[in-house]
């Protein structure tokens, strides 16, 4: 007779066959048959996050005498294990499941079960893993967690990284001087330094952005249980809890002022989402403006080259593209669809509950690591290894036509239109015209239109 592949186990409904290796029990057996939408499960620092609650949980219950210390123990040491293994098939429940996130909640209280099974001790995933909890305030609170360690962790720093390796380029060649470019078309002349200069602010922007947000994303609502008033839970839970995890995770968290509020709305989500896809517009101009200046070799800009990574065509020979920039652009399109998902989730908050929790959740995790991972890998794989093509930037200011906006205040706009027509006409440098079209001295036009000069604002030739 062929051995069971499976056992049977009990919640509230009745029995259900549940695969025999697995650690979690009937509530996530239920919730892997319902949930067949897709099979995408949370992201894994999403269950460390409610797994480091449950750690809190049983360590603040078993404190409070409300747990028996040898069962608070047991609970503790299954987390740690279980951070430890990262037994990712374990938690498969889907994103798209109940909108509290229950079927999670549940996943993980089974899966700590499970694990003490195997000491011997029985532990109860409702009445004793999930003591003064609710899914309600669980999941939530596991968002604000999980966000606030992946912006720690890696957000900010990827986008600091970025910034430093830009300013150091910037440095490097800060003598260069190239032709500006407004509407895509010639413009006047501007440093390299300067334009990347621009870049950079923009990132330190985004870092403010998201720093002025982390204090309310680290409020949590644990402590609320089912509907903000904290039913089944004791007073000093929610203090005493968020202690042991701000111990845990070296961060701040701090109990929301309102747990009706951080129960039933995603607004600092919402908020935080909204900076995020201001990262990724950021991102998105830099990596547009590097493909720009890559572009050629031959009939187009040609002012930069990026490293080399990878064959270009299939078919044409030798092509090479700017492929970092192109996936940290599709990369950007995906944290806006993110932003939108979690702009519509955030309306889906009804009296005391949200009920998109689980998709809000996952979104906003995938866009951090998305903008984290751009910005990475735009400054690791592009910017560090990207050279200068000197010549085209000489050849092109040479033969600016704009340079002439320097002669307006001596021979006013119209003037100095049909010399930049006459030049542009007939492929010459406008220090050639100018000379011949006007009575300024060639010392005083040599300094007018000098590139160098009016990427410093003409101040220059002010001072003469």
């Amino acid at each position: 007779m062929a051995k069971k592949n499976y056992r049977m186990e009990r919640d509230s409904m009745g029995e259900i066959q549940v695969p025999l290796q697995a650690l979690y029990g009937a509530q996530t057996e239920r919730a892997i048959r319902n949930f067949t939408i897709s099979a995408q499960p949370l992201p894994w620092i999403f269950i460390t996050a409610v797994l480091l609650i449950k750690a809190a949980a049983a360590k603040t219950n078993g404190e409070l005498g409300l747990l028996p210390n040898e069962y608070a123990h047991f609970i503790d040491d299954a987390v740690q294990d279980l951070l430890t293994t990262r037994p990712i098939d374990q938690f498969p429940v889907s994103i798209y499941q109940t909108g509290s996130g229950t079927s999670t909640n549940m996943n993980v209280n089974e899966v700590i079960v499970g694990l003490v099974r195997k000491k011997g001790v029985s532990l109860s995933a409702n009445d004793h893993v999930n003591l003064g909890q609710s899914s309600n305030d669980v999941i939530p609170s596991a968002m604000h967690v999980s966000a606030s360690m992946a912006a720690a962790g890696s957000l900010l720093p990827a986008l600091g990284d970025l910034a430093r390796i830009i300013r150091a380029f910037g440095a490097a060649h800060s003598n260069v001087v190239k032709t500006g470019r407004t509407h895509l078309m010639d413009a006047l002349p501007i440093r390299l330094q300067a334009e990347l200069e621009g870049w950079a602010t923009q990132l330190d922007e985004c870092i403010e952005r998201i720093e002025s947000a982390l204090p309310r994303l680290k409020r949590l609502p644990l402590g609320g249980t089912a509907v903000g008033s904290g039913v089944n839970c004791h007073a000093q839970f929610a203090a005493m809890a968020i202690a042991h995890l701000n111990k845990a995770t070296k961060l701040t968290f701090t109990q929301a002022p309102s747990l009706y509020k951080g129960i039933s709305s995603l607004d600092t989500i919402v908020e935080f989402s909204g900076h995020l896809k201001t990262c990724a517009i950021a991102l998105s101009k830099i990596a547009s403006d590097l493909r720009w200046m890559n572009s050629g070799p031959l009939a187009g800009l040609g002012e930069i080259c990026l490293p080399n990574l990878q064959p270009g065509s299939s078919i044409m020979p030798a092509k090479v593209n700017p492929v970092i920039p192109e996936a940290v652009c599709m990369a950007c399109a995906q944290v806006i669809g993110n932003d939108t998902t979690i702009t519509l989730a955030g309306m889906g908050g009804n009296f005391q509950l949200n009920t998109m929790l689980p998709v809000t959740a996952a979104k906003i995790l995938e866009s951090i690591e998305l903008v984290a991972g751009s910005a990475r890998d735009l400054g690791e794989k592009a910017i560090s290894g990207m050279t200068l093509n000197h010549e085209v930037y000489t050849r092109a200011l040479a033969l600016n036509p704009i340079l002439v906006t320097s002669l307006n205040p001596r021979i006013g706009y119209l003037r100095a239109t049909e010399i930049a027509k006459i030049a542009q006409k007939e492929n010459r440098p406008i220090l050639d015209i100018a000379l011949e079209q006007t009575d300024i001295p060639r010392e005083e036009l040599e300094r007018l239109l000098n590139p160098k000069n009016l990427a410093d604002g003409g101040r220059n030739n002010r001072s003469k």
